[in-house]
């Protein structure tokens, strides 16, 4: 029995030596729908916890930890070493002034004009949005609005009604309350699947207001290389785990296929 005891023992100890000797790699995250859900809440939810769950249950090199920050402070948390990475970032975004290397995920996504669907109401409606009370996620960048997300600029030049939640935005619309919301495209299938009947009350633009050509951003730093990290990608990729979860998100694009 002391035996046994013994050889189990020296196995926890072998098992606890294997998940210490994991390089910790933190990654940033905002809430941005259907990306992250509540990143400072003890379950956050969406495709990065998803993808970051499969990549840790895919190898033993890597531990990676979800690290909460914000739409507004994101750059500043990758600079200072607050995080190592951070994920679904796109080129317009104003983040090439911070010290990074970048990783081109080949994933792509888009934002969309929304209104609340009226007798007469059609495309042209998003052709001029003067006088129109414009939803926004407060910090996201627009093309429309060439990609200031400063609040002041947005308020007094657009009339915007800054908010942090999707949701709220897309119900000002319904209530009359705003206008114009533009949200991604992938959280509006995603908010139309779980209410299929709001899709009779909403016109949704054929044109969109930017495409989101997303790269992970790393810090020069990082405990892990920007080729090392696409190839844990490809290694999840090998029977299309990576590409399911990006369409049960309905990202849409290239997918699952990193290039630098």
């Amino acid at each position: 029995m002391i035996r046994l005891f013994r050889v189990l023992l020296l196995g926890l100890i072998s098992l606890a030596c294997a998940a210490t000797a994991a390089q910790e790699v933190r990654v940033g995250a905002y809430h941005f729908p259907p990306y992250v859900l509540k990143p400072e809440s003890e379950q956050p939810t969406g495709l990065l916890p998803e993808l970051l769950q499969a990549l840790n249950l895919a190898q033993d090199d890597y531990r990676f930890n979800l690290v909460a920050t914000s739409t507004m402070r994101r750059y500043r948390d990758l600079q200072s070493g607050r995080f190592d990475l951070i994920l679904f970032e796109s080129p317009s975004w104003g983040w090439q002034d911070t010290a990074h290397d970048a990783l081109n995920l080949n994933i792509e996504d888009a934002e969309v004009y929304v209104a609340r669907l009226k007798p007469g109401r059609d495309e042209g409606y998003f052709d001029d949005f003067t006088g129109k009370r414009m939803a926004l996620y407060n910090g996201y960048h627009y093309g429309f609005a060439g990609f200031n997300s400063n609040q002041a600029f947005l308020t007094e030049t657009f009339n915007a009604l800054l908010t942090y939640s999707h949701d709220s935005n897309v119900g000002m619309l319904l209530r009359d309350r705003a206008d114009v919301a533009v949200v991604t495209r992938s959280y509006l299938q995603a908010y139309l699947q779980r209410y299929p009947g709001k899709a009779r009350s909403l016109l949704v633009s054929k044109r969109v207001d930017q495409v989101y050509r997303h790269q992970a951003l790393f810090r020069p730093e990082s405990p892990i290389a920007v080729a090392a990290f696409a190839d844990l990608l490809q290694l999840l990729n090998r029977d299309r785990q990576l590409d399911t979860l990006l369409e049960r998100y309905h990202v849409e694009g290239a997918v699952g296929v990193p290039t630098d």
